[in-house]
């Protein structure tokens, strides 16, 4: 990373930390890990495993949330507020300048998660009053959520490179959901026949791949998440997030600013 895109994701992860909102969705989400707490002591004897589902499942939504309200407005913010025109006035790329963004919202969220699951484990260790060696996999599944982000948040940039806030919040937020239900729509799509059959293999290998990076409720129940998984799926959200900010790029790189 040069001192440019260095520059461009400090400032980046420095205006994201300052919204508001951004404290707001933390919050919420710590509070979603203590209402697992609440809803875990009325349940016998599955504590750990309701604690780990709602915490989890707290810390990947709002993690979305956050990544598409940031994301949808860091191209659009600097452009109504004509900073953009002062950063690209300087020898700046617009490359440099989508790439910077990109590793700042996703710095951001890296540093949220972490502190959403302390909230977690401080939840875990609540009601279990100790770790096991199976709450180790929690890791795995919040290194899983870091990579849906990394999506989101590449998605994101690159509808907001051509497009209006609300549109590419409505657009990034249709894949996640489509993207969360791919394991489905590959078996409809296996069963399907004729152009259905067409169409939904297209849609299922086109939209991201959420579900196989949801490990949620096999961690919750101790189970082991296999290292090629881990190994599959980090690559598959790298390659994946890649390609979507190089459409960023080369859309940002044609689009008329004036």
């Amino acid at each position: 990373m040069n001192s440019r895109i260095a520059s461009v994701a400090f400032n980046t992860f420095r205006e994201a930390v300052r919204d508001r909102v951004l404290y707001n969705l933390i919050a919420f989400a710590l509070l979603m890990s203590g209402a697992a707490i609440l809803v875990g002591q009325i349940s016998i004897d599955i504590e750990r495993l309701v604690v780990v589902n709602l915490g989890l499942t707290a810390v990947s939504l709002f993690g979305v949330v956050i990544a598409i309200f940031i994301g949808i407005g860091l191209v659009s913010k600097e452009i109504e507020k004509r900073t953009l025109y002062t950063v690209l006035s300087r020898p700046v790329g617009r490359w440099e300048f989508v790439v910077g963004k990109f590793f700042g919202l996703t710095g951001t969220l890296v540093v949220n998660t972490f502190f959403m699951a302390i909230g977690v484990f401080l939840a875990l260790l609540y009601v279990a009053h100790k770790f096991e060696k199976a709450d180790g996999w929690l890791l795995v599944a919040l290194y899983f959520i870091v990579l849906q982000f990394l999506i989101v948040c590449a998605l994101a940039l690159f509808f907001s490179s051509f497009s209006t806030p609300l549109m590419s919040a409505v657009f990034t937020f249709a894949l996640f959901v489509i993207g969360s239900l791919s394991e489905d729509l590959r078996g409809f799509a296996g069963i399907a026949r004729g152009l259905e059959g067409w169409i939904a293999t297209a849609i299922a290998y086109l939209v991201p791949n959420f579900s196989a990076l949801n490990v949620i409720n096999r961690v919750a129940h101790g189970d082991a998440v296999p290292g090629r998984l881990v190994l599959y799926n980090s690559i598959y959200a790298l390659l994946y997030s890649a390609m979507a900010i190089a459409g960023a790029v080369l859309i940002f790189q044609r689009r008329n600013l004036k």
